[in-house]
């Protein structure tokens, strides 16, 4: 069983950097897509990144150029780097892997930045 879990998340005021991490665990396969996502009170899922095992990356319109997704295949770790924040990036972030027989969720971190 893939078993996901997030970290670094926290309170921050707009304009700084906060880097979240997303270890994990069971056998996730060579081939997968390792992601983050976010949901803000009221608001639907939405895509933040994604990296695939080959190291293409895909990034939300709102975060572009300010994110960046990477991971460490030797650890089984994806990261999320988050610079110039803005209020409007707070909420819950959810780490995804998924690979060709499972879609595996973490637990969700809290991203809070303030104005």
């Amino acid at each position: 069983q893939v078993q996901l879990v997030e970290s670094g998340g926290g309170l921050v005021q707009a304009g700084g950097s906060l880097r979240l991490s997303c270890a994990t665990s069971g056998n996730i396969g060579s081939i997968n897509v390792m992601g983050w996502h976010r949901q803000a009170p009221g608001k639907p899922r939405e895509l933040v990144a994604t990296i695939t095992s080959g190291g293409s990356t895909n990034y939300g319109a709102s975060v572009k150029g300010r994110f960046a997704i990477s991971r460490d295949n030797a650890k089984n770790t994806v990261y999320l780097q988050m610079n110039s924040l803005k209020p409007e990036d707070t909420a819950v972030y959810y780490c995804n892997v998924a690979g060709g027989w499972y879609n595996a969720w973490g637990q969700g971190t809290q991203v809070t930045v303030s104005s």
